[in-house]
């Protein structure tokens, strides 16, 4: 490893990895308030989330085109980072609002939290990497984890007939998300994070209005003034501060110190969903999300070079 892979756990760097995982854990608490309060569809609600998230990254796309030594996407680093938006961002983000309408925020922060496990089959299967023996160990505790977390949870909201179906839902969304992880870690290296995600988010806000588009036919986004208010907290807090928060401790801290501060989010939500919600804490959520959570870091243990060193061909 050369001095450009190491990274020190600076209190900044920390900090504003913390709080970008915690705010990102809010996004489900928003939704879940938007549906339970308002008539609203979870297209709809995407697309006032995306459409007050839209100044942020046009902005941030002019400065950082403007900088020195910005350098100019080619026309295939164009498809790759608008693919990858699209997916990352659109599919994942309107498969997680649908999912939301069925099953609590918990349970569905617990199940994306699949995710890494998902980018480790990727590589493994279209990459053709190792899979070492402390990855293997690390799914077999995150899907036990999830287990002992989801049937627990059924136990509790067996009435519920949407509850397969909000689930999956959920997984379809960790599971392009983990596209987008995998693929933003081999690009993010060459076009740098900040460009990276002002781009990708534009071409995933382009994907969602015109879903929005087709799906109201013409009737517009004419909506209540608290519809309004809720696309803004997800757009600032749930998404615009997060995302770039999260990008600056990858490059501050390193993509392993960031999986494990991330660890939190997951306890995060489960605490606001209690207190905000009142979803009810029980004993298998907790004892699935902590091994869930000791999995996870596991599978990103050491994942560090990859980003600092992307002519090695993996994540």
């Amino acid at each position: 490893m050369n001095s450009s892979s190491k990274h020190t756990l600076s209190l900044g760097g920390l900090f504003i990895t913390l709080a970008g995982a915690v705010l990102f854990s809010t996004k489900a608490i928003f939704v879940k308030l938007a549906f339970g309060q308002l008539r609203v569809d979870a297209v709809t609600l995407l697309a006032v989330r995306m459409i007050f998230a839209l100044p942020f990254y046009l902005v941030a796309a002019f400065v950082l085109s403007r900088q020195k030594g910005n350098v100019r996407f080619t026309a295939k680093e164009w498809l790759y980072v608008s693919t990858i938006g699209i997916l990352g961002y659109y599919l994942s983000s309107l498969f997680d609002f649908i999912g939301l309408q069925y099953i609590s925020a918990g349970l569905e922060r617990l199940i994306l939290f699949l995710y890494p496990s998902f980018a480790v089959f990727i590589n493994a299967f279209y990459f053709k990497q190792r899979i070492s023996g402390i990855q293997k160990t690390a799914l077999l505790l995150t899907y036990l984890g999830i287990g002992i977390a989801y049937f627990g949870e059924l136990s509790v909201d067996a009435s519920n007939p949407d509850f397969y179906f909000g689930s999956f839902m959920v997984l379809l969304c960790a599971v392009t998300y983990s596209v987008y992880i995998v693929g933003s870690g081999r690009i993010i290296p060459r076009v740098g994070a900040n460009k990276f995600t002002a781009y990708a988010m534009l071409a995933a806000t382009v994907g969602v209005l015109g879903h929005s588009l087709v799906v109201n036919a013409g009737k517009g986004l004419a909506l209540s003034p608290d519809i309004w208010q809720y696309g803004v907290l997800l757009a600032v807090f749930s998404t615009v501060l997060p995302s770039f928060m999260l990008s600056q401790g990858l490059k501050s801290i390193g993509s392993n110190n960031v999986a494990v501060i991330s660890g939190i989010g997951p306890v995060s939500t489960i605490l606001q969903a209690h207190f905000v919600l009142g979803e009810k804490i029980f004993f298998t959520q907790v004892l699935g999300t902590l091994i869930v959570i000791v999995g996870v870091l596991l599978i990103s243990w050491k994942r560090e070079v990859p980003l600092a060193k992307p002519e090695s061909g993996a994540l």
